[in-house]
C-alpha cells in the first residue's frame, strides 16, 4: 500500500484530521496532483484558519501554477493567522515567501 492509500485509510476512521489531510495533500502535490492538493489545503483553512501550515502550501502551489493573486492572498491570510498564533516562526516564513513573490 503506497503513502496516499494509507493516509486514505486513515482518514477514513478521523476524516476531519487536519494532520493527515494535510500530508495526503503534500503527497498529491509530490504525483503533480495540485488540484487535488489545493482542494484539501482549501477544505482545512476554511474548517480550521488557525492550521498555520497550510497556508504557506497553498500559496506555494498557487504561485506555482501562476496565480499570484490569490497565492498573495492567502500569504496574506497566513501572515494574519500566524500572528494571531504569536507563531513568530511561520509568520517569518509566509512574510519571507509573499515579499519574494511581491517585490
Amino acid at each position: 500500500m503506497d503513502r496516499i492509500e494509507r493516509i486514505q485509510e486513515f482518514l477514513k476512521t478521523n476524516p476531519k484530521d487536519n494532520f493527515l489531510r494535510h500530508a495526503l495533500a503534500l503527497e498529491f502535490i509530490k504525483i503533480g496532483n495540485d488540484a487535488d492538493a489545493r482542494q484539501l489545503f482549501e477544505q482545512i483553512l476554511t474548517e480550521s484558519p488557525d492550521y498555520i501550515g497550510s497556508y504557506y502550501h497553498l500559496a506555494k502551489l498557487l504561485e506555482r501554477s501562476g496565480q499570484t493573486d490569490a497565492a498573495i492572498a492567502w500569504y496574506e491570510k497566513g501572515m494574519q493567522a500566524a500572528k494571531a498564533a504569536k507563531d513568530q516562526h511561520a509568520y517569518n516564513e509566509l512574510q519571507s515567501a509573499y515579499e519574494d513573490l511581491v517585490y
